[in-house]
């Protein structure tokens, strides 16, 4: 469903411009050849991306690189038509004479430096943000607690480029965080694409230590198995693995962290997302044993916290990611938003709140624009 709604995207996006330019440029061409050429570059691209989307398992790998291809095509040439429409469509009311196709040209040209930013750099394009979290409920001994979050890493996604993910970790680790989170997705879909980075991720480092759960693509559910069993085994090599780099993974529990005299806990579910994404969490079993302390969640899906957090809970913060705001980003504005309520940055009911990360990694595609790859410090306050 997602590939089919992807499909529909580029085409609209490759053939709409394509037909404005035609009937405003082309046609007038004396250059005959040229005029029956012009249809072949969409027309290839759009079956080259067919071919990509049904091998999509053999040729994941180009699939995403082929969608920034035509994505480097297919908006500007999308920029170009709105440009020369609008500056047309002045010149008549006006009675204006302009080269209206040459003045089109330069926005046109804008845009296409700023999407091949977005595909060459963007994805390494580290951005820390720090906000601050401030409850009555904290305690005194917790009050500038700084808690670090990482989320949707892909690992699979970073496949030969490790240094970028130990570029990412040393900023972390400069960060001096009291805790670090990471909120899922740690790969596409398979355990065997985490290996390559464990050496580096193990680097990560904070006081009271690394602790993580899992999101949707940790559970392998984006590819064939040969059983049930195969996937589920999957899974289990996973968790294993985040343990190996010294990661604290919560699957439905808690753990309380001391300072001084006082405690908080902080609690970690399985991912809980609306369908077709799964719902494991148990949030009971999660809250065992916190009653009454100011408590932190760590939950992949920030749908969660309107579903069941806010009403069946006294939690405080929640900490979540999964939405990437789409990994574009245009003066603030992301198609995310009509999907997730709550899509990025802080969000507040009364004296509590949701924190959503939109991600260090990417999947899919390897682009991010605006949406920059982000690392998080939240820190506590008291009220």
């Amino acid at each position: 469903m997602i590939l089919l709604r992807v499909l529909i995207i580029f085409l609209v996006l490759l053939l709409l411009p394509d037909w404005y330019i035609w009937r405003t440029y082309v046609t007038r061409m004396k250059n005959r050849t040229a005029r029956q050429l012009f249809w072949l570059p969409s027309v290839i691209l759009l079956l080259g991306l067919v071919v990509c989307m049904m091998a999509r398992e053999a040729l994941q790998d180009s699939l995403g690189i082929y969608l920034v291809v035509i994505l480097c095509v297919a908006v500007p040439k999308a920029v170009f038509s709105l440009f020369s429409l609008l500056l047309r469509g002045a010149g008549k009311l006006f009675r204006l004479h302009m080269p209206y196709g040459w003045i089109s040209l330069l926005p046109t040209l804008g845009v296409l430096g700023y999407l091949l930013f977005g595909a060459i750099k963007g994805k390494e394009h580290f951005q820390v943000k720090e906000v601050a979290f401030t409850s009555p409920d904290l305690p005194d001994a917790f009050d500038g607690y700084r808690i670090l979050q990482l989320s949707d890493i892909h690992s699979g996604s970073w496949k030969g480029n490790a240094e970028a993910i130990r570029k990412a970790v040393d900023i972390c680790n400069g960060l001096d965080a009291d805790l670090i989170a990471f909120t899922g997705d740690l790969v596409n879909s398979r355990a065997s694409e985490l290996p390559e980075f464990m050496s580096v991720l193990s680097q990560l480092k904070a006081k009271d230590g690394v602790f993580s759960i899992v999101g949707n693509h940790d559970y392998g559910t984006y590819v064939h198995w040969d059983s049930e069993a195969d996937r589920q085994a999957n899974f289990r090599k996973l968790i294993e693995e985040e343990k190996q780099m010294g990661w604290d993974i919560l699957l439905n529990e808690n753990r309380i962290l001391h300072r001084e005299n006082d405690s908080i806990a902080l609690v970690g579910v399985e991912n809980s997302g609306n369908p077709p994404f799964p719902d494991y969490a148990d949030m009971p079993k999660a809250l065992k044993g916190t009653e009454g302390m100011f408590k932190v969640l760590l939950s992949h899906d920030p749908t969660h916290w309107r579903r069941s957090v806010l009403p069946n809970t006294d939690i405080q913060l929640m900490l979540a990611g999964h939405t990437h705001d789409m990994q574009v980003s245009v003066l603030g504005f992301s198609a995310s938003q009509f999907i997730y309520p709550e899509h990025r940055g802080m969000y507040l009911e009364g004296d509590r709140g949701l924190y959503v990360n939109i991600g260090l990694g990417f999947v899919l595609f390897p682009f991010r624009l605006g949406a920059w790859p982000e690392i998080t410090v939240i820190t506590l306050k008291q009220k």
